[in-house]
């Protein structure tokens, strides 16, 4: 039987880490919605699981963070990719196409014989 739900973790895990970035370039954003956007998305599973995954992002230097008042209660922490963080989205994204691409061709030719 195939292992759908294996195979979606292990796929979503894969790609968590550049889907967050891809979102963050689109500006400046707070934690918990970053986590609302990823699980529209149907990419993430646990709010819990994003922000280690943030703090990786701030280490690697991908990211940077700053305080922010809120309307509602304490200041928030928003996430910002730096300039790195923009040349490892560019970057993700073409591999991205090239395996996508590669995926997509061998489904299409199952089945098929080659000479």
């Amino acid at each position: 039987m195939y292992p759908e739900g294996r195979v979606q973790t292990n796929l979503r895990k894969g790609v968590l880490e550049w889907c967050a970035l891809a979102v963050i370039q689109g500006g400046d954003i707070y934690g918990r919605d970053l986590a609302r956007r990823l699980t529209s998305l149907g990419l993430l599973a646990s709010e819990g699981s994003l922000y280690p995954l943030l703090s990786r992002l701030r280490e690697s230097g991908w990211v940077q963070t700053h305080w922010a008042e809120s309307a509602s209660g304490p200041p928030r922490r928003y996430y910002r990719l730096t300039e790195a963080g923009r040349d490892a989205v560019a970057g993700f994204e073409r591999t991205w196409r090239e395996i996508a691409a590669s995926v997509d061709e061998a489904l299409d030719t199952r089945g098929k014989n080659h000479a």
